[in-house]
């Protein structure tokens, strides 16, 4: 988790300037659920990016392979203009983002634009997550991600943010989260990751905005204090303040 799954996604489709519409998916997800986004996304050309994928139940993962492999199969199908309905031929082969034609989902003639995309984030090895059946997995290309690297992130978020000493404040920023994780105690509501840390700089970045004539280093050093301190219990508070 905190690795940058779905903000990968989003980025990406920024960048080709389409719509990237994100769900969280839970055992709640049936069948219809997962039509209805998949008819949606079809027709209007968008991405959609699954997170916690494999939260679905496998029952009805194995149905979403044949929904899944319905929109692919029709995509292929109309990448060449001699496969489409006449009034379409004329338009580029491949996949123009712009109509192509109609196909059969599940009974519904839909029609079709071909920028449509699915995405899945999952984390295997979680409790309560179910193994994907191989007749989805064909579907997708897997991507590994690794952990993030803390210190460029927090440089760059730094300098997004204003401050001008941005390279030696993020070294100190990092270190203090990487010492916290391996010093203080284990606690179920403790986060040291990517998401604390962007949270951290938004709000460095607003207190830096207020008071600009401040010192950077006391400007951040009080956005750390006031976001950790609440959530530190009273034998971890000394750790984290020395």
């Amino acid at each position: 988790a905190g690795t940058g799954k779905t903000e990968t996604t989003k980025d990406l489709a920024r960048a080709l300037a389409l719509p990237c519409y994100v769900f969280n998916c839970s055992d709640q997800m049936n069948f219809e659920t997962m039509a209805d986004i998949f008819r949606g996304l079809a027709q209007t050309g968008a991405w959609g990016c699954f997170d916690e994928f494999n939260r679905i139940s496998i029952e009805v993962l194995s149905v979403v392979a044949t929904q899944v492999k319905s929109v692919q199969d029709a995509i292929v199908y109309f990448a060449l203009p001699a496969n489409r309905e006449p009034e379409y031929m004329s338009l580029p082969e491949g996949t123009p983002p712009v109509k192509v034609g109609t196909f059969n989902f599940q009974n519904d003639i839909i029609s079709l634009i071909p920028t449509c995309g699915f995405f899945i984030t999952m984390n295997p090895g979680y409790a309560g997550r179910t193994e994907l059946p191989e007749n989805l997995k064909v579907l997708f290309r897997s991507c590994a991600m690794i952990r993030p690297d803390l210190k460029p992130i927090c440089e760059n978020m730094l300098m997004s943010e204003g401050f001008q000493t941005a390279a030696v404040l993020a070294i100190k920023f990092v270190t203090l989260y990487q010492l916290s994780s391996e010093l203080l105690s284990k606690q179920a509501h403790y986060d040291w990751g990517l998401r604390a840390v962007k949270s951290v700089l938004r709000v460095a970045g607003k207190l830096k905005r207020a008071e600009p004539d401040l010192e950077e280093a006391q400007i951040l050093m009080r956005a750390l204090r006031d976001f950790n301190t609440p959530k530190i219990p009273a034998n971890d508070t000394p750790i984290f303040m020395r």
